[in-house]
Formats: C-alpha cells, structure tokens, sequence
C-alpha cells in the first residue's frame, strides 16, 4: 500500500469525524434552542392591576377576527374594561401568562347564563345540569395554544361547558369542532345579536 492510500484513509476519517461533531452540535444547538424557547403557562385569577395588559389581548384578538372576515363581533368598545371588572367580581376573570407575562384572557363563569335559557334551531345537550361558561377569550399576537390551554382549565373544573360564538367567527368554530364541542342551536345577546351554540359534555 502506498503512502497516498493511508493519507487519504486518514483525510476521510477525519471529514467523518467532523461532519459527526457538526450532527451533534447542531443536534445540541436544536435541543439549547428549545429549551431556550420553551415558556411556563400558567393560568391565574385576574385582579384589576391586570388590566391594562389585559386590553391588548382584545385589540389583538380583535385583529385576528377581522383578518379572518370576522368584521362584526367584538365592536363599539367590546368587550370593555366594565365587563372584565365585571367578571372579577365574579371570580371569573382569568388571565394566561408565559413567563409571567400576561398573554390571554377569558371568562370562566357559572350558569345560569341567562342567554341561553332560550336557544333556537335546536337543543343543549343537557339543560338540567349546572354548568360553566366561557367568554371574552383571547390572546397576543404570535401566542399559541389559548384555546387549548383554557380547555385544559375548564374542564378539569367542570365536565359541562358551554360557549357561543358569532356566526362569521370561522376561527373558534374550528376550534370548537377540533376540541369535541357540538353545534346546539341559536342563542340571542341581550343585545338581540344572534350567536351560535355549543356545548360538550
């Protein structure tokens, strides 16, 4: 065997070598970076010190609704700092925070709802039981999984849950089917606006 044989034996086992270290640290950078970008959620009471963090969940949740069509729902200053006052005297004011910021907001209320005493088109799956409500939900630009994160809150609180949401509201009726909600008929705002009906039990 010639001299040119063992060099070149030994350049390819050290490109192997390197290309092997250059897998696992970008195997390791991956991972750091993961890590780096994970966040804690947590869910917690709301308190009104909260709220001017809370008014930029609406905007922004706002904004999502009308880039998805949804020009109707939420207008004229709803939902407004009296409604989420409202909820916290209720002791159903919840704010979702990662690392401790403040991302989401919703309402986690008890029946009755007194909207939903009557219901057109259809029916609730179960009108005899207690139950919980959730409203006003929303979260910040470029946050994921609040609806899957309020989810998870309710119904380890609750087994019965009822929402409704506005007709051109594409995005939370998708969400609705995804999460095993069912379609249960229309409901009327003390407004007089209509909304659609769901329930999972």
């Amino acid at each position: 065997m010639t001299d040119d044989f063992f060099t070149d034996s030994q350049e390819r086992l050290r490109d192997i070598t390197d290309d092997d270290t250059r897998r696992r640290e970008i195997l390791e950078g991956n991972f750091a970076q993961k890590t780096e970008t994970a966040v804690s959620r947590t869910i917690r009471p709301a308190t009104e010190a909260d709220i001017p963090c809370i008014m930029p969940v609406f905007d922004d949740a706002r904004e999502k609704m009308q880039a998805s069509g949804n020009w109707k729902q939420w207008t004229n200053g709803y939902p407004s700092v009296e409604a989420v006052q409202n909820d916290i005297r209720r002791d159903g004011g919840f704010v979702i925070e990662d690392d401790g910021k403040i991302v989401g907001y919703f309402a986690f209320l008890p029946s009755p709802e007194p909207t939903y005493k009557e219901i057109f088109g259809g029916q609730w799956l179960d009108d005899t039981r207690p139950y919980h409500v959730i409203h006003r939900m929303g979260g910040l630009h470029g946050t994921h999984g609040i609806f899957s994160s309020v989810m998870d809150f309710a119904f380890a609180r609750d087994p019965n849950i009822c929402i409704d949401t506005h007709r051109d509201n594409v995005i939370m009726q998708h969400n609705l089917a995804k999460h095993g909600f069912t379609y249960c008929g229309i409901i009327y705002l003390l407004s007089g606006d209509e909304r659609l009906a769901y329930q999972k039990i």
